[in-house]
């Protein structure tokens, strides 16, 4: 049996669902053996079922499937012809498959000779098979009958042994009058497949719920307003007390009235919190789901970096919403990556320093207080804080007097910049500088934080901070300027008010003392970039106290100053059409209780809106320095691919001067200077290798950015192109323009 009882049941769903499948689809095969689509359809179920018995370890399936994949990947061609005599082969594997998955789930024998059925789906001695006795292949159950009339069943690790005897003491076989005689077991269906969009649209209008009930909850408040108001009435207007039947009525019409729409209003607040907490519940999946699939990776990735690294998984129990638990695959991905190839020492390096040879990768997740964490840790190097700031300055994205005026955190926190890398040793799929901008915005796209803590040879933490749940939003909203605006609660740390007298200016900004800490300070306006109105104009100046609201976004906090905070709700998030996809400071809209549209602002927008400043003028350059081209060095055989990116470099305003092979490539370095050096492996006299090696043998030529294209496109290859001295290796099977040129941009 599969000992992970979530994967064994999850499996057993998946198996039937495919047996299912193909069941009906050999029935249609064997009516139109020459329908493509069918046939492909069958295909494409068999490879499934193959690939997730092999992911719960289930290899008899596995092997049983793939076999018949075989044949149906046979037919596909046109080797061969689907005849009745090779569907019954098919449906054979499918009883296999049907009794081994059985087994595996509930631990009961399936007396399946694996080695046999596989060779009897291939056309083996099909008679001489199918008279031994204790196999399966006489099954009771009918050719009529269809799987899902079979015992409903799992998966798992299989044993598959079939006597020749059977045994003295064996039950005797049930005739087929016994088994028709005998009271069918009780159908019921235990589970349902829903698609999974249904699922998103019900979660959507289950959150529109949660809005009306706020709507209808004010108009109970109104309604009883109107009542204060008829008592109020009553006591200012004696003449009123003339009408005493009119007055009776109106009065208890309206207490009538209150009860029941508080009755309704109590009533809905229940159903709704009810629906919307149970569909929220089946959206949960446990993070086992995605952290099961990284071990292997773990370990593939640091054979393939000559390190030694284990991975240990916390909180795979910890359940989060499907959208989250999908959108965080590839992000906590580039996490455990980056652990490995920059953080994770090699084991001589791990030896000297006094630690353990092999590496520890942490991955946790856990809840706390309304929102679901997942740090992925390391005991590696941590991070050059050194090595930040040279690639930093090498790619102009600050100055050094600007990273000297930055504190250690800010500059860790570049790493997220885009294109930013400090490896040393550029691929087509690695260290271009993607990894960790786009976890970065893939946090931010799920509404969450992402933060890092580091020390040198201590290792590195990364901590994502994610909700809960992503179909409603709970908003403070607020006032600014005479236009409202809603801000998220999980980033406001608390508010407070502040006056002129409370600010103080630091670095030419407006910041208050929080916590005896600094905290600059803006007007909500500002940050919009709203033109004021004089008169809010004219409170800034004033003495007038203002709520400010203290912003917290990863380890940053900023001070947002509104004119006036009006109420705290839960809205729907709507996010921008097609024409306003993206919009600066602005997440999406809701419609609040009031019936009012209301943008929703993005606190990360808010802050790189704060942190803006008008960058000094660069100093005029020359214009023969303007105008100076970059030049390149292109060495290339073939006369094709060497004229295609001689016109590719040139396009892009390189100078190019083209070698036809490695010995006359070096011969034209050394006549003059160059600023990047492209060359293909292999070459006639001497090849790509040979050339890169000669070029790093000369001192003047260490910083000379070398780029190897090539046809040769394994591990084993770029590990080459790495060790010999190039800085960076494109394949030329997924050869890209664009990727040379932004690389060659990155190096030069």
């Amino acid at each position: 049996m599969i000992e992970d009882k979530e994967l064994r049941d999850l499996f057993k769903v998946e198996s039937e669902e495919h047996l299912q499948h193909l069941n009906e689809g050999l029935l249609r095969l064997e009516k139109e053996p020459k329908d493509g689509a069918v046939l492909e359809e069958v295909f494409r179920e068999a490879h499934s079922l193959k690939g997730a018995a092999r992911m719960v370890g289930v290899s008899d399936v596995e092997a049983i499937a793939h076999k018949m994949e075989d044949v149906l990947s046979a037919a596909k061609g046109g080797k061969t012809v689907l005849t009745s005599d090779i569907i019954d082969r098919l449906y054979h594997g499918l009883d296999s498959i049907q009794r081994l998955v059985n087994m595996a789930v509930t631990g009961e024998p399936a007396g399946v000779n694996v080695s046999e059925v596989i060779a009897q789906i291939g056309g083996g001695d099909k008679k001489s098979l199918e008279s031994e006795a204790g196999t399966i292949h006489e099954s009771p159950v009918k050719r009529s009958e269809t799987i899902q009339d079979m015992p409903s069943t799992g998966s798992g690790p299989t044993e598959a042994v079939i006597s020749e005897k059977v045994p003295a003491n064996a039950a005797p076989v049930e005739t087929e009058h016994q088994l028709s005689s005998a009271p069918a077991p009780e159908f019921r269906i235990e589970t349902v497949r829903v698609d999974t969009k249904m699922l998103d649209m019900l979660m959507t209008q289950a959150g529109e719920l949660a809005v009306t009930k706020t709507h209808i909850a004010r108009h109970v408040a109104e309604i009883e307003e109107i009542s204060d108001l008829w008592e109020s009435l009553e006591k200012k207007v004696p003449a009123i007390h003339e009408l005493p039947k009119i007055y009776s009525e109106f009065q208890t019409k309206i207490q009538y009235l209150i009860s029941k729409m508080n009755e309704d209003s109590a009533r809905l607040d229940f159903i709704a919190g009810r629906i919307e907490d149970g569909i929220g519940k089946i959206r949960l999946v446990p993070m086992s789901t995605i952290f099961n699939l990284y071990p292997r990776i773990v370990r593939d990735m640091a054979r393939e970096k000559g390190k030694e690294a284990e991975l240990i998984v916390e909180g795979g129990d910890v359940t989060a919403d499907k959208r989250i638990i999908e959108e965080m695959k590839d992000p906590v991905m580039h996490m455990i990556r980056n652990a490995i190839d920059h953080g994770i020492e090699a084991p001589e390096e791990r030896e000297r320093l006094g630690k353990h040879r092999t590496g520890t990768v942490r991955l946790k997740a856990y809840q706390a207080n309304g929102s679901i964490f997942i740090e992925v840790s390391d005991d590696g190097k941590g991070l050059d804080i050194e090595a930040i700031k040279r690639t930093i300055t090498k790619r102009k994205i600050f100055r050094e007097d600007e990273l000297a005026a930055m504190t250690s955190s800010d500059i860790e926190a570049l790493i997220f910049t885009s294109g930013f890398s400090t490896s040393p040793f550029v691929t087509e799929v690695s260290g271009r500088g993607v990894g960790l901008d786009v976890l970065r915005k893939s946090v931010e796209r799920l509404k969450g934080t992402l933060s890092l803590e580091t020390s040198p040879d201590a290792g590195c933490r990364f901590m994502v901070k994610l909700p809960i749940t992503l179909a409603t939003v709970r908003v403070l909203i607020v006032e600014a300027d005479g236009r409202v605006y809603a801000i998220p609660i999980e980033y406001i740390e608390t508010s407070c008010f502040v006056s002129n007298g409370d600010m103080f200016p630091v670095a030419g900004r407006k910041t208050i003392s929080f916590d005896s800490q600094p905290v600059s300070v803006a007007r909500l306006s500002e940050l919009l970039e709203v033109q004021l109105s004089p008169p809010s104009l004219q409170k800034i100046d004033s003495e007038k106290a203002f709520p400010c609201l203290i912003l917290s976004v990863g380890s940053e906090k900023i001070g947002v100053l509104v004119d006036s905070l009006i109420d705290e709700q839960e809205v729907v998030l709507k996010p921008q059409g097609f024409i306003l996809k993206r919009v600066r400071n602005v997440s999406g809209t809701a419609v609040l209780a009031t019936g009012e549209l209301c943008m929703v602002l993005n606190p990360h927008d808010l802050l790189k809106s704060f942190g803006k400043t008008e960058a000094p003028p660069a100093p005029e350059r020359p214009v023969e320095e303007a105008v100076q081209k970059k030049v390149v060095l292109l060495a290339e055989d073939s006369i094709t691919t060497r004229t295609r990116e001689k016109r590719i470099l040139e396009d892009a305003g390189y100078e190019v001067v083209t070698a036809v092979d490695g010995l006359d490539a070096f011969n034209k370095l050394i006549l003059r200077p160059f600023d990047a050096v492209v060359s293909d492996i292999l070459m006639p006299n001497m090849d790509g290798l040979t050339f890169t090696k000669k070029i790093r043998q000369d001192k003047k030529y260490k910083e000379l950015p070398v780029i190897l294209v090539t046809s040769l496109a394994s591990d084993e290859d770029r590990k080459k192109g790495m060790e010999c001295g190039a800085n960076a290796y494109i394949a030329k099977p997924t050869f890209d323009q664009k990727m040379l040129l932004d690389i060659l941009g990155r190096l030069i």
